[in-house]
C-alpha cells in the first residue's frame, strides 16, 4: 500500500549561494580571522549549508532551517539537498573546505554546460527513481537555471511553496524563518504549473509584480 500523503518521504532541493561575491572572497581569505573562516581553512571544514548561510544570508538561513524542519528523507539520503555549480546534489551537512567553494566559484550555473547539468541530472534521477518522494525546489523559479533541468527529469513533481510566489529574496527568507519556528508546513503546488503565470513577469515584471523582474535581471549576477 502506498505511503499517506501526509507521510510521503520528502526532499528539499536549495539552490546555492553566490561564490563568487564580495562575501566569498571574505570567507576564503587566507588571513581573515573571524571563527567560521578559521574554520573553514582547518582539517574538518564547515557544513555546505553553514558556508552558503553566511554567504547568502538570510534567504539562505530560511531555506535551511524550513527544509530541516520539514523534509522527510527516504532510507539511505538526505532530505536536504543543495543544488551545486559542479557535483550536482551535495548533503546541506557535508563538510566542504576552501577549495571546494572556490571549486564552486569557478563554474556558472547555465543550464547547457555539462559541468553542471550533468551531475545535478544524475543525481535528482536517482532521487526521482522512488516515485513516492516528493521533490520540493526552494530557489528561483523566474528563470531556467534550475527550474529547466529539474523539470526536464521529474517534470510536474517538482513541488514549489505557493507562498514564495511574487515575493524578494528577504521576504522569502523571513517567510521561511517564521513558518520553521512555528512548525507551520506551507502549501505546495507543482512548479510545472507555475512557470506559464511566472515566466512572463520575469520579462516584463507584468501585472506589477516587480519582484521576479528584478530577480530576473538580478539572475546573471547571482546563483
Amino acid at each position: 500500500m502506498p505511503p499517506h500523503p501526509a507521510e510521503r518521504p520528502r526532499v528539499f532541493l536549495l539552490s546555492p549561494a553566490h561564490c563568487g561575491g564580495k562575501r566569498a572572497a571574505l570567507l576564503l581569505r587566507d588571513a581573515a580571522e573571524f571563527p567560521l573562516a578559521a574554520r573553514l581553512r582547518g582539517t574538518e571544514g564547515i557544513a555546505l549549508g553553514e558556508a552558503f548561510s553566511f554567504l547568502s544570508g538570510l534567504y539562505f538561513r530560511g531555506k535551511l532551517a524550513y527544509a530541516s524542519r520539514f523534509a522527510r528523507p527516504p532510507a539511505g539520503a538526505s532530505g536536504v539537498q543543495v543544488i551545486t555549480t559542479n557535483r550536482g546534489l551535495v548533503p546541506a551537512d557535508t563538510k566542504v573546505g576552501q577549495g571546494d567553494l572556490r571549486a564552486f566559484g569557478s563554474v556558472d550555473i547555465r543550464p547547457n554546460d555539462p559541468r553542471y547539468r550533468g551531475p545535478l541530472v544524475r543525481d535528482i534521477a536517482g532521487l526521482a527513481e522512488d516515485p513516492a518522494v516528493e521533490l520540493v525546489l526552494l530557489g528561483s523559479l523566474a528563470t531556467g537555471k534550475y527550474l529547466d533541468v529539474l523539470l526536464d527529469v521529474v517534470g510536474e513533481r517538482l513541488l514549489f511553496p505557493t507562498e514564495l510566489l511574487g515575493r524578494g529574496d528577504m521576504s522569502r527568507g523571513a517567510l521561511l524563518l517564521r513558518a520553521a519556528g512555528e512548525g507551520r508546513e506551507l502549501a505546495y503546488e507543482s512548479a510545472a504549473g507555475v512557470v506559464p503565470r511566472l515566466r512572463p513577469k520575469a520579462r516584463g515584471a507584468v501585472n506589477g509584480d516587480e519582484a521576479y523582474g528584478k530577480e530576473a535581471a538580478k539572475d546573471s549576477e547571482r546563483q
